[in-house]
């Protein structure tokens, strides 16, 4: 027996790692179940050791394994990638996963929340305020409202459905330092939200550098179910990586890196049925004679990923001016809004 064959076979037989009545007990803690029903542990060739080290990698559903990648869940699992491919294999045909006619889409497409951003003007130009399961950007410069946006949603997202939020709580993730509790009082007190409350369901964390902000993604999307959370803000997505990846040489490494972490929140956000929140800086083209010269950093790669982008830009006094400039399903447009003491408003 070769012994790449000999290490598969040991990886599947998990059970031997637990004494005789604690596999039972460790399956009931494990067995995780997603929209679907179906536990972790039924999986072939999952049992409780492999589905614990799952668990503790994020995968706890099988909607999440089936959308893995075998790469991935083998280093997630510690097993090997023929049976990282087996296991994602049976999740995709436990949960049916393939073609469907559209009409089912369409119902499923009925469970995203929306979250109101405040503004009247702003709930309209994004079809009824922001869509869980996707991802949506703002882009622009320094006091265009990105952050306060960040903020009032963390509110928002807090108040019962039908009044502008989901009944749900909110992730924080900082790499510029700009999170402030004193904002999310001032914006939860005209609701008459209480204020401690209010900041004990806004989990925050500040990240230093790209790798520490991808773990923390990673770890809001692992607790998003836990926490009850449907927002997940990340203010901003491409600061760190515009600072530690500098020059035309570390371009390529940089797109790379960024574009897994984009897409591993969106596929969190698919599964957890939350919505993603995240700025993006800009940078001025000197070569544009026309025209606004401003353009959001990440170039195409970051264009592509976040179903809704938005370009957000100063205007007279505390008046902002919104740019729906990228939807799937919403008609470009504008909206005008501003930001005072109390957080996002209609002008």
């Amino acid at each position: 027996m070769s012994p790449k064959k000999k290490a598969d076979e040991e990886e599947t037989v998990d059970y031997e790692d637990f004494e005789e009545g604690e596999a039972d007990e460790e399956l009931v803690e494990l067995g995780t179940e997603g929209e679907s029903g179906i536990e972790v542990t039924d999986l072939p060739g999952v049992g409780p050791a492999i589905a614990k080290r799952l668990s503790e990698a994020g995968y706890r559903s099988v909607e999440a394994i089936a959308v893995a990648s075998p790469s991935e869940l083998a280093a997630a699992g510690s097993i090997g990638e023929t049976t990282s491919t087996k296991i994602i294999k049976a999740a995709r045909e436990m949960l049916d996963i393939g073609f469907e006619t559209a009409d089912l889409l369409l119902e499923r497409r009925k469970t995203a929340g929306r979250i109101s951003t405040g503004s009247t003007a702003l709930d309209e130009l994004f079809g009824g305020g922001l869509e869980t399961q996707s991802i949506t950007e703002m882009y622009g410069s320094f006091r265009s409202g990105k952050t306060q946006m960040g903020h009032q949603l963390a509110v928002m997202i807090q108040r019962p459905e039908g009044e502008g939020g989901l009944d749900a709580t909110a992730i924080y993730v900082d790499t510029e330092g700009t999170f402030r509790p004193e904002r999310l009082v001032d914006m939860a007190e005209p609701f008459g939200m209480d204020p401690k409350k209010v900041l004990k369901n806004v989990v925050w964390a500040r990240a230093y550098n790209s790798d520490h902000q991808i773990l923390l993604c990673d770890q809001a999307m692992e607790m998003a179910t836990e926490k009850n959370a449907k927002l997940l803000v990340l203010d901003s997505v491409t600061s760190h990586f515009r600072a530690e990846y500098t020059g035309r040489g570390t371009l390529a490494a940089r797109q790379q890196k960024l574009n897994k972490h984009l897409h591993h929140l969106q596929r969190g956000a698919e599964i957890n049925n939350m919505a993603v929140y995240i700025t993006n800086q800009v940078m001025s083209r000197p070569d544009a004679f026309f025209g606004d010269p401003t353009a959001p950093v990440g170039g195409h790669v970051l264009a592509h990923v976040p179903q809704t982008r938005c370009y957000l830009r100063k205007s007279k006094g505390e008046r902002r001016i919104c740019r729906l400039v990228d939807s799937p399903n919403l008609p470009e447009g504008e909206a005008v809004f501003t930001v005072t003491k109390d957080g996002i408003r209609d002008v």
